[in-house]
């Protein structure tokens, strides 16, 4: 059995934001687009500023970071676009809702599968 993978949707904070995530999703992204050029790279951005950065091409989608229906409506973009992997970049304090729950309104939605790069954990994570 073999596994084609044509397209990858990034979600987490990214450039020209000002962090960490933003940069290392920045940089994941070109990695994978450099070594594997017949994959499409999907950028969807979580912006603590909404309208505010100026993206460059590869971001398809900007999601409100407070905003729930943002959310839930990335995740249909996901789903229209065929994506065949979603990489989520995850860190507490970058989605809304309490302990970053707002993430969850889009995972429960998306049909493609999901791997996750923790950036943080907690010593004495809730439920």
């Amino acid at each position: 059995m073999s596994l084609s993978i044509k397209k990858i949707a990034f979600i987490g904070n990214y450039v020209p934001r000002r962090c960490g995530i933003a940069t290392f999703t920045a940089d994941l992204c070109s990695a994978i687009k450099e070594q594997f050029p017949e994959i499409q790279c999907l950028v969807i951005a979580v912006s603590d500023m909404p309208g505010q950065y100026k993206y460059p091409e590869e971001v398809r989608f900007e999601i409100d970071e407070k905003d729930i229906s943002s959310y839930q409506r990335a995740a249909e973009f996901i789903n229209i676009n065929d994506v065949d992997v979603v990489c989520l970049q995850h860190e507490f304090g970058i989605f809304g809702g309490s302990a970053g729950s707002h993430i969850l309104a889009l995972l429960r939605e998306i049909k493609a599968p999901v791997i996750t790069t923790l950036h943080t954990i907690l010593d004495k994570p809730s439920q």
